[in-house]
């Protein structure tokens, strides 16, 4: 379990900013240490726990890289088509035996570069002549041809303790060998729901509910973490029963995240729970939509207090509940992705906080085109599912003009 003290955060300020919280978070929240050692087919998407150092050099051997004729390039006559017989034929798999000078080899994609050749022609651009092949003038020495070791060298570091497993570094570390991976363990996650107004979806709703949404929204955006999340369900608007659900998990989890009851309202626990059983470090981040946002420690576990609104919660969840994941699974910090647009509209924001506007994008040529949702309510869902991305709109800034270029995070990154 996470073990954090109750004054690690120790922020003094009565609103946190946006990089405010990412250091504090970064500087004082302790990965976990525990690590598993999994088969390859099992570790996408988790954390690699040590180091990948290259056992073999990748490629393993010198081979072609497309089919045609391997040779020595100094066998050219420089300037003026070159015709050297054809001795040999190497498919891929086959060992290759050294070629005589002044000769040539038939080879296919992936075979080996029989000793004594250092370059390969396409076939495409060679003429067979006879028994020989006829070589055109202009053709670079190694053209076409793969070194041994030119992907990554013996011995090398291939991937860094800290990297998330993609696709792309399973098959690398596939390509060198590996057939298991350590991996940091995944970080436990409960996430609570709050508010007597929520019904579970499927069960008829009452003349005052609504169904909880907010829940399987963060189960979904945990998914796509290195997390092992479990719904604890909904907390009812009682103080008493709000401290003891929190007391009661902080022992089981390495992360706790609730929605909803975070703002100063009378039938809102959440903040006031986080105090009676830990310590409350922040309850509002300079950020729109999604101010009232609490953090706190309760029994060493931290504890996040999402808005109760859908889109400030995703806001509050990608600055706090997912760096505090990545952080506690020893994953390399690595920002969320930003691509410029074009805005086609106006807009004005207040100074001093981060806002997050809710934009479609069309394509112009080279250039993204942002259109603003046309509605702001934070409780809008359909804002999410008919947009494509957040416009990020720093802290100085004050407005936007059509034609400014914004950074947008496009939801295809981030969900």
């Amino acid at each position: 379990m996470a073990q954090l003290t109750d004054d690690c955060f120790a922020f003094g300020g009565p609103l946190l900013t946006v990089d405010q919280a990412a250091a504090l978070i970064a500087e004082r929240v302790p990965p976990l240490a525990e690590a598993e050692s999994l088969p390859l087919a099992e570790a996408l998407g988790r954390v690699l726990a040590v180091s990948l150092v290259a056992p073999n050099p990748l490629p393993p051997f010198g081979n072609s890289a497309v089919d045609g004729y391997a040779f020595a390039h100094a066998a050219l006559i420089p300037g003026q088509p070159t015709r050297l017989p054809v001795v040999a034929r190497i498919a891929a798999g086959q060992v290759a035996e050294a070629l005589p000078p002044g000769t040539a080899a038939r080879v296919f994609t992936g075979a080996p570069m029989p000793p004594g050749a250092d370059t390969v022609v396409m076939q495409e651009d060679a003429a067979l002549n006879g028994t020989g092949v006829l070589v055109p003038p202009g053709l670079k020495p190694g053209a076409n041809a793969r070194a041994a070791g030119e992907d990554v060298p013996l011995g090398a570091t291939a991937l860094l303790a800290g990297r998330r497993l993609g696709p792309a570094e399973v098959a690398l570390a596939a390509a060198l060998g590996f057939a298991r991976l350590p991996v940091t363990r995944r970080v436990r996650v409960g996430v609570f729901s709050t508010g007597d107004e929520l019904a579970e979806p499927g069960t008829v709703l009452g003349p005052a509910s609504t169904y909880d949404s907010n829940r399987f929204m963060l189960l979904a955006l945990l998914a796509r973490l290195p997390v092992e999340a479990q719904d604890l369900g909904i907390l009812p608007d009682r103080a008493e029963a709000t401290v003891a659900a929190l007391t009661a998990a902080a022992g089981a989890f390495d992360l706790l995240l609730t929605t909803g009851g975070v703002s100063a309202g009378e039938e809102d626990h959440v903040r006031a729970a986080i105090e009676g059983a830990g310590t409350l470090v922040f309850w509002r981040l300079a950020v729109k939509p999604g101010r009232p946002a609490a953090m706190g420690v309760v029994a060493g576990t931290p504890v996040v207090g999402l808005p109760g609104n859908p889109v400030a919660a995703i806001v509050t969840f990608l600055h706090l509940a997912r760096p505090l994941v990545l952080r506690l699974a020893a994953a390399a910090p690595r920002p969320l992705l930003r691509l410029p647009a074009v805005a086609d509209f106006a807009y004005r924001k207040k100074e001093g906080r981060r806002e997050y506007v809710r934009v479609a994008l069309r394509e112009d040529g080279a250039r993204l085109i942002a259109s603003r949702f046309a509605r702001d309510g934070a409780g809008l869902l359909t804002s999410l599912t008919e947009s494509d991305g957040f416009a990020e709109l720093p802290e100085e800034a004050t407005a936007v003009a059509p034609g400014d270029v914004l950074k947008i995070l496009p939801f295809a990154a981030l969900f």
